[in-house]
């Protein structure tokens, strides 16, 4: 095989790397490194060096890239910082904004008791304040909105809204964020290709409305990359299996859909012209379908470039097409340069050019079938090209991605082919709609069962450093390998050396102690700003105090600590941080019993773990309740009677619980403050409040009773709290004195969970690390 084609590579790699040093520099800054670029590229190209022409061409094309991205993005960026608009940012009055919407709005996880925010990307066309001339311009923005009207517009559609105006956060062509609390003022109707895509994606989701939960929400996903009604858990699983990307729109989407028609067309045999014109209509109604924004039209591209090559057989012909369209999508929009997003479709798209051609020409000559070579080459290729990225994202290098995404390849095209049949058909032939729906449901329920069963395969993932460092050191341990195993004895020793690795690391991890620790008594799940505590109730099984303030963190926790059934879920009271995250308690796991405090506030928790619960009542307990199941045994404490008229009543009427756990006593005073604990204190006495472990109350503030904490003694004391949070939280002469009295003091917000663990001469806490 010749070499590939890589006279461009180098002006589209500049291209992409100044451009994503330019969104972070001033403008001016920016536009000096690009005319610097240019600058001596001029003197490359005049000057006569002493240096071989390609050495010379290389260089001239770096500079020439770089040149061109740096003065693009910061041509962008002085928009970003225009006098005008920025002083109307720093004054914080209220303005009149009027804006086209440029993607789909998004809401933000839903806080109980409070509606969603909205993000909506616009393009801010005037800007109105107190006083004053409207200032016009074109700069991009984000609206925050609280109002559900923003939930339904679309892009192209041209609005007019009321707030104020914030900061941007920097790194992206933002100039400015507009927060606004009431429904937009819609002022003309989007574009005919934007209803007709709504038309279509709601057509879909119709047509799959009578599908079981699983499919029906993932089916939408595959097809068009809407995501509404697939379960956030289905979607972890979907993430952690490395097949988060058959549920985004992406160049996958493209290729399949361009290689269903292209096949089709070369049945007919018609010639160049009438394949190319065919798949440019196929390609074009993808777009109109799954909506003509910024990450459609990027995954088109990509998934056009990507067909190139695998079609034509020619890489060295896509390569030069790549780089181009890369360089050309950078310079027409910057963003994209910082986009995690578009760095992926363009390795995955690399990798089908440079690897999977020649890993299943190889596999051929060893006499594999074509389909199967195909089959393991392209999502092997795909997932080496882009593991550098999703291990410096991640933390983690996945061990079950390339076979997870090889047995899913039989199922992705129909499931993607039936789902698009159905779209088209849903405004001409509901019925038909419905029915192409279900077929597709059937190879989208083998997705979902891969996914799962992924998920959860021990030592699935190898721990890695996160961040640039990680992404920099996979990606040279990868080039060098794929280098060296050019020579067949260097392949052979390196296929030796890993599959040793993984027989021989993959056994310690099984069976060395992991997580959880072998006995366990209870753990501080790391949720951030909030509480979530498990006590072990048997094998898959355990009793749950409270559920973070979101529902993705606790159910990481639980999922890590193997909990498949919740015997009982109990709230120490109904504050959003620890109420937050009941949805993923319930997510893929059978909740025997729901229980928490007679106290009817704040009504927005009670309600959210209301409607979570579904038929399971939520019963009321008090002082004096008891409860019993395996070496798990709960008491109610307090608070003895109702208090009122304290520093904050919900907090003061936070159930005190006792739990013993195989000889363990744990307290768990939820948010109790002094009030209720030197009450406690005074009507229990310092004998009813000690224990081997405490949770500290009220994520370690400083409203503590010293009393209280000094009769607990406890030998390890766990404080459930948020790194750099807004409270102060925990106090530290609160943890001091806790310390003094001989007590291990263990924070979320430093290690992680934290388990305390029963052992034959006393406690030990072990933790995970990981904090969120």
């Amino acid at each position: 095989m010749k070499a590939p084609d890589l006279r461009l590579a180098g002006f589209a790699l500049a291209t992409w790397l100044a451009s994503l040093a330019a969104l972070y520099l001033p403008a001016r800054a920016g536009l000096l490194l690009g005319a610097a670029a240019l600058a001596l590229g001029a003197v490359v190209a005049v000057v006569r060096l002493r240096a071989p022409a390609a050495i010379r061409w290389i260089a001239l094309s770096v500079l020439l890239g770089a040149g061109c991205g740096a003065i693009a993005t910061g041509a962008r960026v002085a928009v970003r910082e225009a006098g005008p608009l920025v002083a109307l940012v720093r004054s914080h009055d209220p303005v009149r904004v009027e804006a086209v919407v440029r993607d789909d709005p998004r809401a933000l996880r839903e806080t109980p008791g409070r509606p969603p925010t909205y993000l909506v990307p616009v393009e801010i066309r005037a800007v109105q304040g107190p006083d004053g001339p409207a200032l016009r311009l074109s700069a991009r923005g984000l609206v925050l909105g609280s109002d559900p009207g923003w939930r339904g517009l679309l892009p192209g559609q041209r609005v007019a809204a009321r707030g104020r105006l914030l900061p941007p956060r920097g790194g992206d062509l933002r100039a400015a964020v507009v927060s606004v609390r009431d429904p937009p003022t819609v002022l003309d109707r989007p574009p005919w290709i934007q209803r007709a895509a709504g038309v279509l994606r709601a057509g879909l989701q119709r047509a799959c409305e009578p599908l079981p939960d699983d499919a029906g929400g993932l089916l939408p996903g595959l097809v068009v990359g809407d995501t509404s009604r697939l379960d956030p858990g289905l979607e972890a699983d979907f993430r952690t299996t490395g097949l988060t990307h058959l549920v985004a729109v992406s160049g996958a989407n493209v290729a399949i859909i361009l290689g269903v028609v292209l096949f089709l067309v070369r049945r007919a045999r018609a010639g160049p012209v009438v394949q190319a014109l065919v798949c440019l209509v196929a390609l074009a109604g993808f777009v109109i379908l799954a909506r003509p924004s910024p990450s459609v039209v990027r995954a088109a591209a990509m998934g056009a470039i990507a067909l190139l090559g695998l079609a034509s057989g020619r890489p060295r012909a896509a390569l030069p097409a790549l780089a181009a369209g890369v360089a050309v999508l950078v310079i027409v929009d910057p963003e994209l340069a910082g986009d995690v997003g578009f760095a992926l479709s363009v390795l995955a798209t690399l990798g089908l050019l440079l690897l999977a051609p020649v890993w299943r020409d190889g596999l051929r000559r060893r006499g594999w079938p074509p389909g199967a070579a195909e089959a393991l080459a392209v999502p092997a290729a795909a997932q080496t090209a882009c593991g550098p990225v999703v291990a410096g994202l991640s933390g983690a290098i996945s061990l079950v991605a390339i076979p997870a995404n090889l047995v899913v390849v039989p199922a992705i095209a129909p499931a993607t082919l039936l789902g698009v049949g159905a779209a088209v058909l849903s405004p001409l032939w509901p019925a038909g709609a419905e029915f192409v729906a279900w077929l597709g449901h059937w190879p989208a329920r083998w997705l979902v069962l891969v996914a799962t069963a992924g998920s959860r395969v021990p030592a699935g993932a190898l721990p890695w450093p996160g961040g640039v460092t990680g992404a920099l050191l996979l990606a040279v341990i990868t080039v060098a390998l794929l280098v060296a195993a050019r020579r067949p004895i260097v392949r052979r020793l390196v296929a030796v050396v890993a599959l040793a690795g993984m027989l021989g690391s993959l056994p310690v991890r099984l069976l060395a102690a992991g997580w959880p620790p072998t006995g366990w008594v209870v753990v501080a799940c790391a949720v951030g700003q909030g509480d979530a505590i498990v006590l072990p109730a048997g094998p898959g099984r355990a009793v749950v105090v409270d559920a973070g303030p979101e529902a993705d963190v606790v159910d990481h926790c639980l999922r890590r600590l193997g909990v498949r059934q919740v015997a009982l879920l109990l709230f120490s009271h109904f504050h959003v941080d620890h109420v937050g995250g009941v949805a993923g308690v319930f997510r893929g796991r059978a909740v025997a019993a729901v229980a928490g405090p007679d106290w009817p506030e704040p009504p927005g928790g009670r309600a959210a773990v209301r409607a979570a619960a579904g038929s399971a009542p939520l019963h009321a307990i008090g002082a004096g309740w008891a409860y019993q199941v395996s070496d798990v045994e709960l008491t109610v404490l307090g608070p003895v009677e109702p208090m009122r008229g304290t520093n904050s009543d919900p907090n003061n009427n936070s159930l005190v619980l006792r739990a013993r756990v195989d000889g363990v006593t744990v307290l768990l005073p939820g948010d109790a403050e002094t009030e209720e604990q030197d009450d406690l204190l005074h009507r229990l006495g310092a004998e009813a409040l000690r224990a081997d472990v405490l949770k500290v109350a009220h994520h370690g503030s400083a409203y503590q009773s010293v009393g209280f904490v000094d009769a607990t003694d406890p030998a390890v004391a766990l404080v459930s709290v948020g790194a750099d949070n807004d409270y102060g939280h925990p106090n530290g002469p609160l943890l001091e004195r806790i310390e003094r009295g001989g007590a291990r003091v263990m924070r979320t917000d430093l290690s992680g969970d934290v388990a305390a663990v029963a052992t034959g001469t006393g406690l030990a806490v072990v933790v995970r690390g990981e904090p969120p």
